[in-house]
């Protein structure tokens, strides 16, 4: 039995050598630490580790969960001293994150300065579009930075004069803050002084005059209505259709008989052509209208079916927070001798299916697409009537 066996042509000396065509494999670094895989945690792991994180917070922090959010424990005592700093350092990294979101330092105590801040800017991405509503202090300090009595050098007064009643709400309306915007535009084409022949007054009366006038009430003020920008795209066109070789006097002129032109054609005679053609579908005697809030349009067509065509109907107007703008409706047409009703929003399930028989909306702009633009709670209205089969118009 001590007979020795020859060595085999199969063992790694006598092996071929690989082909020169594949690539070595590059030895790893011993001075790299990898982490390793988390295992997956099954539905009621995850449930009592979050638990467990809870217990822990609630309890101030000072004792820490066992169990990592990834199993690092485990792990970590299989694979040494890197397992376990990597289970740390993975451990910290959730604790953290949670304590971030949740306003909570790393000894578990509310830091009410990061809290605030978090709370303050959090958005439900719905409304986002919307501007962000500003604290009575920042509102305080905006109205005092825009006060005639606070202007500004490179602006003309009646710019922050309109821009103080847009931000305080007290020129509502998307066809009078249209107005009131051109006829401060008319003012200050009154005041204006070109530049020299040298230069284009056309591009200086854009730049210098119309835009920032325009900018500083939409960006420091409110946000324009459809209205108000479809009027100043209005503008700038007719300002860049002048003729350069045309004398300032002449072009001022022109200027200010299309804002005019503007005004009459499409507020004032579109505002008429609505009412007519609305009013008719107002019965002789007996019809109940609901209308929602206040609409220049709709209080014309009501005035002129009450008094121009002598017919008889009620209205109920319905109201909502925080401006309450239904007041103004009721008060024009109570004097106008329209018998009216005011109720706030959340009673109108209760009329609508009692006794309204139409429903007469104001709208700011019609999209392309048939959408209506209007004040926030048209659609409740809307698709309250419809679902009590009452027309909409």
């Amino acid at each position: 039995m001590t007979d020795q066996i020859a060595p085999s042509s199969s063992t790694p000396k006598d092996a071929a050598p690989a082909p020169a065509t594949k690539k070595e494999k590059k030895a790893k670094p011993t001075n790299v630490v990898i982490p390793p895989k988390k295992p997956k945690l099954s539905k009621a792991e995850r449930r009592a580790l979050q638990e467990a994180q809870r217990a822990a917070k609630a309890g101030g922090g000072g004792v820490k969960s066992g169990v990592s959010k990834g199993g690092g424990d485990k792990v970590g005592a299989a694979s040494g001293g890197g397992g376990d700093a990597s289970g740390k350092r993975s451990r910290g990294k959730s604790v953290s994150e949670e304590d971030k979101k949740n306003g909570v330092d790393g000894d578990g105590e509310d830091n009410e300065n990061s809290g605030a801040g978090t709370r303050g800017d959090k958005m439900v991405p719905l409304f986002s579009h919307l501007p962000r509503p500003k604290a009575p202090l920042e509102l305080h300090h905006q109205l005092s930075s825009i006060s005639p009595n606070n202007q500004q050098s490179t602006l003309h007064p009646a710019i922050p004069t309109l821009g103080h009643l847009y931000l305080t709400h007290s020129l509502l309306g998307g066809n009078a803050r249209c107005r009131a915007m051109l006829q401060t535009f008319a003012l200050l084409l009154q005041s204006y002084t070109p530049p020299p022949p040298s230069r284009d007054f056309r591009q200086d009366l854009d730049h210098n005059l119309l835009k920032p006038a325009f900018q500083y009430w939409t960006s420091q003020c409110r946000p324009h209505s459809v209205s108000m920008g479809n009027a100043f795209s209005f503008l700038k066109l007719a300002v860049a259709n002048l003729e350069r070789e045309l004398e300032w006097d002449s072009a001022r002129e022109i200027l200010l008989e299309s804002m005019e032109a503007y005004v009459t054609e499409r507020i004032e005679y579109a505002g008429k052509a609505i009412s007519r053609h609305a009013g008719s579908k107002i019965q002789e005697r007996g019809d109940v209208i609901l209308v929602f809030g206040k609409s220049e349009v709709i209080n014309l067509l009501l005035l002129d079916a009450a008094l121009v065509d002598k017919k008889t109907f009620r209205v109920i107007v319905v109201d909502s927070r925080p401006l309450l703008e239904g007041r103004d409706t009721l008060q024009i047409l109570s004097r106008a001798g329209i018998s009216c009703t005011y109720v706030l929003l959340n009673a109108l399930s209760y009329l609508m299916m009692r006794e309204v028989t139409k429903v007469f909306l104001g709208a700011s702009a019609l999209m392309s697409n048939g959408s209506v633009l209007s004040r926030v709670g048209t659609a409740c209205v809307a698709l309250l009537a419809n679902s009590n089969h009452i027309p909409v118009l």
